[in-house]
């Protein structure tokens, strides 16, 4: 769901977001970095990643090699199936460590699909499986950057606090070494000894340092970590953008199918039967027309009113599914005649160069449409305002208004619904609505052109 809650959404005072409630921190993120879950589930990651990734590279290459050395003979074919099935297991194994440890959320890749039934199915599928491959080129890439990551983080992270505790250990030199501290320069004819208590301290400071700066190292060496575990370990792109695009057709069609209703329950309970009552009324006037006259008159009197009343239902009918202000002036006028009909005084004011498409058009015009009437009903609002304005390739709308705020489209209201109706053409609901107001809702959608 593209929806935005407010300003400052997902930060510590969030009442949805994790530790909600808890006062911010005393100390900098700096100093308390080195003692944060955080910084070691990271470390621990890099520490798995040398033996981990040494399994995964020794088993792709010698198992590669056997399959390719193979081929000569119809034996290589599913030794490389195999060799394929056993890199997706551990692309599995490093989704649930990167999610243990790092806290990565990677969704499963697109499943194998296999046609047929038998084991040669199974072989030819796994080989024409691009996650299969991608799993194996994880399992290759991997291990260089294990080895360097590990190296640099288990350095820093060693040096770091055995200087940093350097004070309460420098004993044992002179007890077990024979030596005055840590050696830190020597020849033939003089050495240079981390002794005295200056040079203790500064050898502390310098660790403490390198402690700060430690896991800010293992953060940036993790994050290439993270670009590969999402790059090769989960969905590609484009099976993402398929999930996304069957998501938002559902939410269409369930879309047209609740306007559907909506449309057939309004004919049957509205216009239909004041017909109905209208063909009865004038069924009896007829009936009367020859022995009372003037009851007769009055009774097509009445029949006439309710044809008035079925007019204006129709109207107000067609107007809800597309008006046609909206198809004949554009988006100006058809927002100035919704603006009107708001029970506060709402300043409109559209800027557009062109016309958009006439279904983005529409989308706009409903968006602005439901968010006046919430305004009419829910906002206790003084006065309101819609700009319409294009940026680039998107067209922007907001809606405001100085009520009482304290909209949220989290709770299942129209809201939801409307973020859900702009998401399945690619667009962005953002709400804005602090408690006691001002609320400020901006809707972006995609400028296609009419």
């Amino acid at each position: 769901m593209a929806t935005y809650y407010g300003q400052g959404y997902g930060e510590w005072d969030d009442p949805g977001a994790p530790g909600a409630g808890r006062r911010p921190h005393r100390l900098p993120v700096v100093l308390r970095a080195p003692f944060e879950g955080r910084s070691w589930g990271e470390f621990c990651y890099l520490l798995l990643s040398l033996p981990l990734g040494t399994l995964m590279f020794s088993y792709s290459v010698t198992m590669l090699s056997l399959g390719a050395g193979l081929l000569v003979t119809f034996l290589g074919i599913p030794v490389l199936a195999a060799t394929l099935a056993g890199c997706r297991g551990f692309g599995a194994l490093e989704r649930a460590r990167a999610r243990g440890l790092l806290g990565l959320e990677v969704a499963e890749p697109e499943p194998l699909v296999v046609k047929r039934r038998g084991p040669m199915a199974w072989v030819g599928a796994m080989l024409r499986s691009g996650v299969s491959w991608r799993h194996m080129l994880y399992t290759v890439l991997q291990f260089p950057w294990a080895v360097f990551s590990f190296v640099v983080g288990v350095t820093f992270w060693t040096c770091g606090w055995g200087l940093l505790t350097y004070p309460l250990w420098f004993w044992v030199f002179p007890m077990y070494g024979g030596q005055g501290g840590i050696q830190l320069y020597g020849d033939g004819t003089h050495s240079v000894y981390l002794d005295n208590p200056f040079e203790i301290t500064v050898t502390a400071l310098v660790g403490l340092l390198i402690t700060l700066a430690t896991p800010w190292i293992v953060r940036g060496l993790t994050t290439v970590d993270r670009l590969l575990v999402q790059g090769l370990l989960g969905p590609s792109r484009l099976a993402t953008r398929v999930v996304e695009l069957e998501s938002d057709r559902g939410v269409v069609v369930d879309t047209a199918a609740a306007d559907l209703q909506r449309i057939e329950r309004d004919l049957h309970d509205g216009a239909q039967a004041r017909l109905v009552a209208l063909a009865m009324d004038l069924g009896l006037a007829k009936e009367k027309l020859a022995q009372d006259p003037q009851a007769a008159a009055r009774m097509v009197d009445e029949a006439h009113g309710e044809v008035k009343t079925a007019l204006q239902e129709l109207r107000d009918l067609a107007r809800g599914i597309h008006p046609a202000v909206l198809t004949d002036r554009g988006l100006d006028a058809a927002l100035s005649a919704v603006a009107s009909r708001c029970t506060v005084p709402v300043r409109v004011e559209v800027d557009l160069p062109s016309r958009p498409a006439p279904a983005i058009e529409g989308i706009a015009y409903f968006t602005v449409s439901e968010l006046l009437q919430n305004i009419s009903k829910h906002s206790g609002a003084k006065s309101a305002s819609v700009d319409v304005w294009r940026a680039e390739q998107r067209l922007l709308l907001q809606v405001a208004d100085d009520g009482v705020g304290g909209a949220d489209a989290s709770s299942g209201s129209g809201l939801a619904g409307l973020a859900e109706r702009l998401d399945a053409v690619d667009g962005v609901l953002v709400v804005d609505s602090p408690p006691g107001g001002p609320t400020r809702i901006t809707a972006e959608l995609p400028w296609r052109s009419s």
